[in-house]
């Protein structure tokens, strides 16, 4: 596993941290997940109440300002961000108006001035927290509309509107979205199924290898028609997760109707530990295709067994990998890191910079190689964001493997996931993520060695193409010629336009990687480079 270089990670390489700064789960994007019927460990309270309450939401406000004041990228002037938050706030009911005046910051309701707010002298996210509270309070006073609303939904609001200015991926998510994206992070507690509703309950549209559901007999086409003795056909979507959900090794009976049976049979569950499956392989031939969907915790463990599972399946005959990271959005810092490390035998997988003292992170690869140097090509789109391109940059500055694609997205940031009160999280960018060979990722991405999206659209004209190096190794230039994330926009664009970014996947990506993989001279020509045992490799 690789291992960070300079100051230490206190950051932590996976879970949630408690509230000591700035120990926190570090995430580089949220990827989405197919909804499957799975659970926390454990049901989580909230601790804040349904109604406002002064108190509390000053608690939550000054830990926000603490934590965007110590973590973001940048500096940012508190007052900005409250007044930002509180004309949102305003913007649920027209007849409230918030503007700031100088040092005070005045109330208006139905255009007549109710409160005037001395702004703090100083940059103290405690009093900046007293202060918003104080602000959303008197509004409530004032209006029918705003006391109406709950207290998430004035949080929701707040927040919205203070980090709205700072960039696309800082965020705000409540109590219930929080353990959401917490049980996408950590795993669930449940069965492990993905569902879909019918009209005669919940149809079971697949079902997760070495899951409860598999061990117990469930199977893809079962329909669930009663869960614990209640009819399931009279169940919204997520009341049914709701149903499934529970702790682990608790159990839950399941009323099934399968088609090659007269009548329903009874089976009950033992739920575990489910984490979604982002990691899937199959044989193209003597190759073997792997796709990674996002990056949660188990997704470098995932791609270590696959590629056992490909090298018993196909043996000595194996002549090389094809890592498909279209369409993924990214997850976890730490397994984008172990999972480049699986091939990258030795120097820097990828360094972190902003502005708090413990950004600055270096990963270096340990001295090990799954792939035994057998070649890979990457695969990548402009939907291939955030830790994807780690595995991509990576994988390419290396040496290691080809890139094949459209160039990605170009979201070089990382954000650090912090737990707030009321049991949410905050999410901020905290970092930049710079390629081994130096260049930031952020806005440019990752740009292939050989490109599907230009004016070679279809197999033969790619390949002839790269045989007669009319496409070069575009990487090479990136430091040299467009510094260190510092490239004029005229720069940048012209960069990304060399190989415009496409959201497709088309089978000529795969195609043209399963021709590399397979003709050396066209690999040699790609890379600019060949993997050291790649002579020593069958095909």
């Amino acid at each position: 596993m690789a291992t960070p270089k300079g100051k230490p990670n206190r950051l932590g390489r996976t879970g949630m941290a408690p509230r000591k700064l700035p120990a926190r789960a570090v995430r580089i994007a949220a990827f989405s997940m197919l909804v499957l019927a799975v659970a926390c460990a454990g049901k989580e309270q909230n601790t804040v109440s349904g109604e406002y309450n002064s108190f509390e939401a000053t608690r939550l406000f000054s830990v926000g300002y603490h934590d965007i004041a110590d973590i973001y990228i940048e500096e940012v002037a508190m007052a900005d961000l409250a007044v930002a938050g509180l004309r949102e706030v305003a913007e649920m009911d027209p007849t409230v108006a918030v503007e700031r005046h100088g040092d005070d910051l005045s109330m208006r309701v139905k255009g007549r001035e109710t409160h005037v707010f001395p702004l703090p002298k100083s940059e103290d996210p405690d009093r900046w927290g007293s202060m918003t509270a104080s602000a959303l309070e008197a509004g409530q006073s004032y209006s029918p509309t705003l006391r109406n609303k709950s207290a998430e939904e004035l949080y929701e609001s707040m927040f919205e509107g203070m980090l709205v200015h700072l960039d696309p991926y800082s965020r705000y998510a409540g109590a219930d979205r929080a353990r959401e994206n917490r049980a996408n992070r950590d795993g669930f507690g449940g069965i492990g199924v993905r569902i879909g509703m019918v009209d005669a309950g919940i149809e079971i549209l697949s079902v997760m290898q070495d899951s409860p559901a598999k061990s117990a007999g469930l199977a893809e086409g079962d329909v669930i028609v009663a869960i614990d003795g209640e009819p399931a056909a009279m169940l919204g979507r997520a009341e049914a997760v709701e149903k499934l959900r529970g702790r682990i090794d608790s159990r839950v009976a399941l009323t099934v109707r399968r088609e090659d049976l007269e009548y329903p049979v009874q089976i009950a569950v033992r739920r575990g530990h489910i984490v979604p499956q982002t990691v899937e392989y199959r044989r193209e031939g003597d190759t073997a295709y792997i796709r990674v969907s996002g990056f949660n915790q188990n997704t470098a463990e995932s791609m270590r067994r696959v590629i056992g599972k490909a090298r018993r399946d196909i043996g000595p005959d194996l002549a090389g990998f094809v890592l498909d990271l279209r369409d993924n959005p990214g997850g976890l810092l730490d397994q984008a890191v172990d999972v480049s490390d699986l091939f990258v035998r030795e120097g820097r997988i990828v360094s972190t910079h902003g502005r708090h003292p413990d950004s600055h992170q270096y990963f270096d690869a340990d001295p090990d190689d799954l792939g035994e140097g057998r070649p890979v090509v990457v695969l990548v789109n402009a939907a291939s964001a955030s830790a994807s391109e780690i595995v991509a940059a990576a994988l390419q500055d290396s040496g290691r493997a080809v890139v094949i694609g459209s160039t990605s997205f170009g979201k070089g940031t990382v954000q650090t996931v912090l737990r707030l009160p009321n049991r949410g999280e905050l999410t901020l960018t905290w970092a930049r993520f710079h390629a081994p060979s130096g260049y930031a990722l952020s806005r440019r991405g990752v740009l292939p060695d050989v490109c599907t999206s230009g004016k070679a659209e279809d197999f033969d004209d790619v390949l002839a193409d790269l045989r007669h190096s009319r496409m070069t190794r575009q990487t090479r230039t990136h430091s040299a010629a467009y510094g260190d994330g510092q490239a004029g926009e005229e720069a940048l664009e012209a960069l990304r336009a060399s190989c415009p970014g496409r959201r497709a996947s088309p089978s000529l990506d795969l195609d043209v990687a399963l021709r590399l993989i397979h003709d050396r001279e066209l690999y040699r020509t790609a890379a600019g480079t060949v993997p050291a045992k790649l002579a020593q490799v069958h095909h």
